[in-house]
């Protein structure tokens, strides 16, 4: 500034000195250029709160100088900066959104069951936030990382698919919980002017003339033939779930396409409970887990699979796929498990599969590739009581085996009638691709294995 006020002062002098006062500037400005800005930055007290700039501009007059090379990365190094960039890092990095996993291959879209956190909520990273219910299986939402639930994107009941945003997560740790909208706390109501201050209204009384009574409307009368119906205030009507739905569709499926038959047989138990009334003790210190009873089935099942190997095939259009796999479910109420495998297991590793998956499936966290497939599935109804039942067979798959209840029934054992644990099975085949002897010799092994289960050793 200083030097621009010279300039312009020695330019209205004349022409006559400007050579000689160009001269004497260009070989001061060197000398004044460095000596001032050294003498700038020496100055501290200058300008307060912004000597990072004085080093930044005192660099870049003073290139090589290694006192303002100092200067510079002390300055830089200092709390200032840092003050200056922080405000507008919320920008891009303090707020992620938490959007819908990937929920298998066969599915493509779920509905939004409920949400688990509300606005305003504290989250930490991988907590559930929301769950997302699938025609096969509940799906968990999980915060991306920690912080302050914001808003969620969508509601309760909406179908979403994977990728949406479903919630706005803020990471600031001192987030301030929104409040929704119904939840805002009023405005200061104005006071109410005092009875003096209050305006007098002279009140006029109108005479009112009485409205004429209307006779009541005569009683309706009822035909004797209809019907009484309960009043609709006495009944509730809720959306199906996205899974009873699944399973609604799928049975009637089953029967619109499947010729379904049915055939029964009888079981005694008493070889099978007796083995693992002998054996449960030594099996469970060894192995870890409780010898059962669908552990023998399970065995039974593969076996009569191997010596029936339709009745593990499937219809596809106008060809038969014959599987060289047994894949076993295990279907308990509205539960399932997959017991991959099940030919290469022995009864040891069937009841640790059944039990952690169990385990699984009442915690929720089962996966789909847990659950999905299957050549051929056992039904459980004995567990509630059932003594017998007609199960549907579940598509792709052309059989289903269903187990019921143990109970103490006479039988005739060696000329004599004595109590025996007695127990009905039931196989459900698709008549189109098995016949009736190959559905009752497949149930027939199943028995002949169950009551006597050292025909497994031996292999006949």
């Amino acid at each position: 500034m200083m030097l621009r006020a010279v300039i312009r002062r020695a330019s209205s002098r004349g022409s006559s000195a400007s050579s000689g006062l160009a001269k004497s500037l260009k070989s001061s400005r060197v000398a004044a250029s460095s000596q001032s800005f050294h003498s700038l930055s020496a100055t501290e007290t200058l300008v307060p709160g912004v000597s990072h700039a004085r080093s930044y501009f005192h660099h870049r007059s003073c290139p090589g100088c290694s006192e303002c090379s100092r200067t510079l990365l002390t300055s830089f190094q200092g709390t200032t900066l840092q003050r200056w960039v922080r405000p507008f890092s919320s920008d891009s990095g303090d707020v992620v959104e938490a959007v819908v996993p990937h929920m298998g291959e066969s599915i493509t879209d779920g509905t939004l069951a409920n949400f688990l956190k509300q606005p305003g909520d504290r989250v930490e990273a991988d907590e559930a936030i929301a769950q997302i219910e699938t025609d096969k299986v509940t799906i968990d939402i999980a915060s991306p990382a920690s912080g302050v639930i914001q808003e969620f994107l969508v509601k309760e009941g909406d179908t979403v698919e994977p990728g949406n945003k479903v919630a706005i997560i803020s990471k600031s740790a001192d987030a301030v919980s929104h409040v929704a909208p119904s939840e805002k706390i009023p405005e200061k109501a104005a006071p109410k002017p005092s009875p003096a201050e209050e305006p007098k209204v002279e009140s006029t009384k109108v005479a009112e003339k009485p409205k004429a009574s209307s006779p009541p409307p005569p009683p309706t009368k009822q035909s004797a033939k209809e019907p009484q119906l309960p009043p609709k205030d006495r009944e509730r009507r809720v959306p199906m779930t996205r899974l009873r739905k699944r399973v609604a569709t799928r049975l009637k499926d089953s029967q619109n396409t499947f010729a379904l038959l049915t055939t029964f047989n009888e079981i005694d138990m008493t070889n099978l409970m007796k083995l693992r009334s002998q054996y449960k003790d030594a099996f469970f210190e060894k192995h870890g887990v409780k010898l059962g009873l669908m552990s023998g089935f399970i065995k039974a099942a593969v076996s009569a699979l191997q010596a029936q190997p339709v009745v593990n095939a499937v219809i596809d259009g106008d060809d038969i796929i014959y599987r060289d796999y047994i894949d076993i479910s295990i279907a308990v109420g509205t539960s399932k498990v997959l017991i991959r495998g099940a030919d290469q297991m022995n009864f040891a590793d069937i009841e640790k599969t059944i039990n952690s998956l169990a385990k699984k499936a009442n915690e929720g966290t089962i996966s789909i590739d847990e659950m999905a497939g299957g050549s051929f599935t056992v039904s459980n109804g004995g567990v509630y009581g059932s003594l017998i039942s007609t199960p549907i067979i579940n598509p792709p798959q052309s059989a289903i085996l269903g187990m019921h209840s143990i109970v103490q029934r006479p039988m005739v054992v060696g000329g004599s009638v004595v109590p025996r644990p007695m127990m009905y099975v039931a196989l459900t085949y698709d008549h189109r691709l098995i016949d009736g002897r190959e559905a009752v010799y497949f149930l027939r092994r199943i028995k002949d294995v169950v009551e006597d289960p050292q025909r497994l050793l031996l292999d006949i």
